[in-house]
Parts: C-alpha cells; sequence; structure tokens
C-alpha cells in the first residue's frame, strides 16, 4: 500500500495526530522525522492486519540527527515492536491507498 496511516502521542501536551505518511517521503512530528519503508496490509480473507516498516529520526537542540526506531510496526499489536521515547509515541493504525483527504485530529 502507498500510504501508512500513523497516530502520535505527545506526552508533554497530550495531544494526539492521526496523520498520513507516503511510503518514501518523510513526515514530520514534533522533532521527529518519520519514514515509511514499506506498509503492508493482510488480504481480506486474513485476519486484518497493517503493518509498516518505519525509520524515526530526532533532530537535536544542536543540530544533530539521533535514530529513534527502526523497524516493523504491527496495527494490531503496538507493543510489539514499540518505539521508546521520552515525548513521543507513534504507532500504525491501517496502510490504505492514497486518500485525497487527509485526516487529522487533535485532543487536548
Amino acid at each position: 500500500m502507498p500510504v501508512a496511516l500513523l497516530q502520535g502521542l505527545d506526552k508533554v501536551t497530550a495531544r494526539t495526530s492521526t496523520f498520513e505518511a507516503p511510503v518514501g517521503e518523510p513526515v514530520s512530528f514534533g522533532q521527529l522525522t518519520l519514514l515509511v519503508k514499506a506498509c503492508q496490509k493482510a488480504s481480506p480473507i486474513d485476519p486484518p492486519e497493517s503493518a509498516a516498516f518505519l525509520d524515526a529520526q530526532e533532530k537535536q537542540a544542536d543540530g544533530t540527527v539521533v535514530a529513534v526506531f527502526q523497524g516493523w510496526m504491527f496495527a494490531s499489536s503496538p507493543a510489539l515492536s514499540a518505539m521508546e521515547h521520552p515525548v513521543y509515541d507513534v504507532w500504525v493504525k491501517d496502510c490504505r491507498k492514497s486518500d485525497s483527504k487527509t485526516r487529522s485530529s487533535s485532543k487536548p
């Protein structure tokens, strides 16, 4: 699938955001740069599952870039391969075809 639907949590402000990340195109969430390298969805006859290979990097205050996470994330089991970060949580919700309507939400 060409687009991953991701959800992120800023632990400092307690705000969540749902955003699309096209495969191969970096997107930003806070100080993180997220690059989805692959997004796969199970066939309709299999149990529902979406998985994305995600590369997350954080830009530090001094300008250096630090790798935060690299690996597969699974929508049905976000804790199986979770990104551990003191400020941000990011997880996969779905893999989908490109959608012209980007869904985004914030909750206080």
